[in-house]
């Protein structure tokens, strides 16, 4: 009997701290959900004008347009493209009235030749953007051949003389061939909470199924049935 209960109690015990956790889960994966229907809703709103100062608490993903005039200087972010293969991301810098800000001007291939920056105003219709890209294994910026592992806006802004904001551009209002826009979208953000929750109920299941076991009857030998007749 008292085996019986050790086992009923782990086995109950076990399965309720792990079913728990995968509602947890399940409770995560709305909020998760939530998150990225906002983020999505701010990426496709109508633009307005950017903000001065902008910052990442206030205007990460904020639809912006902004006029200026584009640097002949850029950064090249080594990045791969579905369906296209290894390329860069652009970063020039973007000179405006009041201010100059980043300016990811989209997608080139490895084997292309960056164009010349555009000359006398342009208009960017785009996304701000602070993106987390970095880690504690994201190799140094190559500068000697200009290629960069991550968009680290604070350290391009630095290196590019800009104030540490990035303007990802959806739309350009001039010919940037070869170069096409990577726009912002939530494809990126990680929302790992359904596999999360179908884990921890599946441990349940087995944490479960194993207790059944060590509670099913166990047949007594010949030997210890004859003895104890």
């Amino acid at each position: 009997m008292k085996r019986l209960i050790f086992f009923l109690g782990i086995g109950l015990g076990g399965a309720a701290i792990l079913i728990s956790l995968g509602v947890w889960q399940i409770q995560r994966l709305t909020w998760k959900q939530a998150i990225l229907a906002q983020i999505q809703e701010q990426i496709v709103q109508a633009p307005v004008a950017l903000p001065v100062g902008a910052n990442a608490g206030d205007h990460s993903y904020l639809s912006a347009t902004a006029t200026g005039t584009v640097g002949t200087e850029f950064i090249r972010v080594l990045v791969s493209k579905k369906d296209v293969g290894a390329g860069y991301r652009v970063i020039s810098k973007l000179q405006l009235a009041d201010q100059s800000i980043l300016l990811d001007r989209g997608f080139i291939p490895a084997s292309a030749t960056i164009p010349n920056a555009p000359d006398g105003p342009v208009t960017i219709i785009g996304n701000l953007q602070w993106p987390q890209e970095t880690d504690s294994y994201t190799p140094d910026p190559d500068i000697a051949k200009n290629i960069w592992f991550a968009r680290d806006v604070d350290v391009m802004a630095k290196t590019l003389e800009t104030a540490p904001i990035m303007l990802v551009a959806r739309e350009k209002s001039f010919d940037d061939t070869p170069i096409t826009p990577f726009p912002v979208d939530t494809v990126g953000i990680p929302n790992d909470h359904l596999q999360y929750a179908i884990t921890w109920f599946s441990l349940a299941a087995i944490w479960l199924l194993m207790s059944l076991y060590f509670l099913r009857p166990t047949k007594q030998s010949p030997t210890k049935q004859s003895r104890d007749i």
